[in-house]
């Protein structure tokens, strides 16, 4: 039987050289091809700088932003970590609690990222603050002929008006003041979440809520039984509460190593666009815009 062999037929004898010939050459581009890997490598790890440790980050459903769902951890801020965590090596565990505890960790060293998060004082005095987007709260409610609430002031004053919050959320010093107020009042209700939250306002046991309103609208968009509820909402931007810096926090008990590695690789998402399109990916058009928008950029 014969067998083609660079390009002409010959007998066994040539195919059998032709066989070593092809073998050696073959072994001798392998070899050359695992020193090119394993110079890559070295290259990569050189790019590559994981983190001293696996990096600490309690979650708490909200809305869209950060999904919980049978022991998985999904949605745009996870997302992104996991992004992150991709380029720089870095190991992120997370873990499911409820959102005031997240609040507990963090402030108590038990957690080295808080995410996500608008920028205050209060958690300033234990992390580092890297913005990725520009968020606001508003005041929510379900459809009715009330007469309209101006601020957070006017919403003080209209002691007909229950307002429920979900507990370990923070928009600043004027939010603080206000529940201090209703606490007083008694017309406070303060929930473990915002799915809570909407229960409240539709068995009428609370009359308004003030959060962003994508955490709301993520929320009712992942139970069929609320989802008809969002053509129902009413918006409205209230005095004090303007567009701030919305992000993640990192605690100052992380290695300097660790933070600063973190920092480049947050800002640079930021920066290229790629945080805002995560938030497009899982948010429909019409649920986010009123709550949030892109990071201006300096140039």
């Amino acid at each position: 039987m014969t067998t083609w062999r660079f390009g002409r037929p010959d007998g066994p004898a040539r195919m059998r050289t032709g066989a070593v010939v092809i073998d050696r050459w073959t072994r001798a581009r392998r070899r050359a091809a695992a020193w090119l890997l394993c110079g890559l490598g070295v290259a990569a790890g050189a790019a590559r700088a994981d983190c001293t440790r696996p990096i600490r980050v309690p979650v708490a459903p909200i809305g869209l932003s950060v999904v919980t769902s049978g022991g998985e951890v999904s949605g745009v801020f996870p997302e992104l970590l996991r992004k992150v965590a991709a380029e720089t090596g870095c190991q992120f565990e997370f873990t499911v609690v409820p959102r005031a505890r997240v609040e507990a960790m963090f402030a108590a060293n038990g957690a080295d990222v808080l995410v996500p998060a608008t920028r205050t004082s209060k958690r300033d005095l234990h992390g580092d603050f890297i913005p990725v987007m520009k968020a606001r709260a508003l005041l929510i409610s379900l459809a009715s002929d009330r007469a309209p609430v101006d601020s957070l002031a006017e919403l003080a004053e209209r002691r007909e008006l229950r307002v429920a919050v979900v507990r370990g959320f923070d928009y600043g010093e004027p939010y603080q003041d206000l529940l201090r107020t209703l606490k007083a009042q008694r017309r406070l209700v303060v929930e473990a979440d915002a799915a809570a939250v909407v229960r409240a306002l539709e068995r009428s046991l609370a009359d308004v809520t003030v959060m962003a309103p994508s955490i709301l609208a993520g929320t009712l968009l992942q139970d069929s039984r609320t989802r008809p509820l969002l053509e129902r909402l009413r918006l409205e931007p209230v005095a004090e509460l303007n567009w701030t810096d919305s992000g993640i926090y990192l605690s100052r008990h992380l290695a300097a190593k660790d933070r600063e590695l973190l920092v480049d690789a947050l800002e640079r998402s930021a920066r290229s666009g790629a945080v805002w399109k995560t938030v497009q990916k899982h948010y429909p058009t019409g649920s986010y815009e009123e709550g949030l928008k892109p990071l201006a950029i300096a140039k």
